[in-house]
């Protein structure tokens, strides 16, 4: 019974729907009727009516697009309007100037111009490239002094390459052999045996085998060899760690060794 019902509205529906959508398109027809006044007494004087209508439309201008009024185009039907009186060898030239969007895009820029010479370079309000780069420095090494002085887990970053030493406690090495293999081992071999970088487990050093001095290293880095500076990535602790694990594979005499490198220490 429920869905004899259902199936009752929706056609009640459908049928209300179409009926309203016939009415409409008879009000719309018996409106465009009414507010038409022309009538024509015969078909002759209809066409006479078209062809004067088709007339007038094509003395009508032609109407600019909206593409034609954001370039600032004009019409075909307007090109013999605007030749020159001048010519030369039967080449005419059209007095079509520059749009106007273009010209104030023009200008724009030369007022920019301007603005920018004298904020940078007469009255000084902004900062060149110079300038804003040895600011960044001065930013960088005040943030890094603030991070030396704030005490960490353990004082961590209290650790620094004037106070560090080498640690041989079994957890100190495991921590460091850990962070070498994960930042270390790309250049110097998962062993230290070196690779791109120089062999760590010789007696030979580049830049020192001390403690400070392998610490000095991995904290400031190389940048003309291309090993970056770690102090912004690690805190004095885990340097440290690194410090300590690399002293202790020390004599290791990893298979595949690089050759010595630098002086013996």
């Amino acid at each position: 019974m429920n869905d004899i019902l259902l199936w009752a509205l929706l056609f009640v529906s459908v049928s209300i729907l179409i009926a309203a959508i016939l009415v409409l398109r008879v009000i719309k027809i018996f409106v465009q009727q009414s507010l038409n006044p022309t009538y024509f007494a015969s078909t002759e004087e209809k066409e006479k009516y078209l062809i004067e209508q088709n007339k007038l439309e094509a003395e009508k201008p032609e109407k600019k697009t909206l593409w034609n009024w954001i370039l600032g185009l004009r019409p075909l039907s307007e090109e013999k309007d605007l030749v020159m009186e001048h010519e030369f060898d039967g080449i005419a030239e059209l007095d079509n100037p520059t749009p106007a969007w273009f010209m104030v895009l023009f200008y724009g820029t030369i007022i920019f111009a301007i603005g920018y010479m004298l904020n940078y370079h007469v009255i000084g309000w902004g900062k060149s490239q110079e300038q804003e780069y040895a600011a960044e420095l001065v930013q960088a090494e005040e943030d890094r002094l603030v991070m030396l002085q704030k005490p960490g887990a353990g004082g961590a970053n209290k650790i620094n390459e004037n106070n560090v030493e080498a640690s041989s406690d079994e957890a100190v090495l495991q921590a460091g052999a850990a962070l070498f293999k994960n930042v270390c081992s790309p250049c110097h071999g998962e062993h230290g045996e070196g690779t791109v970088g120089p062999n760590l487990t010789d007696e030979y050093w580049l830049h020192g085998g001390t403690v400070k001095d392998i610490f000095r290293t991995i904290k400031y880095g190389v940048p003309e060899k291309g090993m970056i500076a770690w102090e912004k990535s690690m805190n004095g602790k885990q340097i440290a760690d690194i410090t300590s694990y690399i002293l202790s594979i020390k004599g290791s005499n990893p298979p595949g060794a690089k050759a010595p490198q630098g002086d013996k220490e």
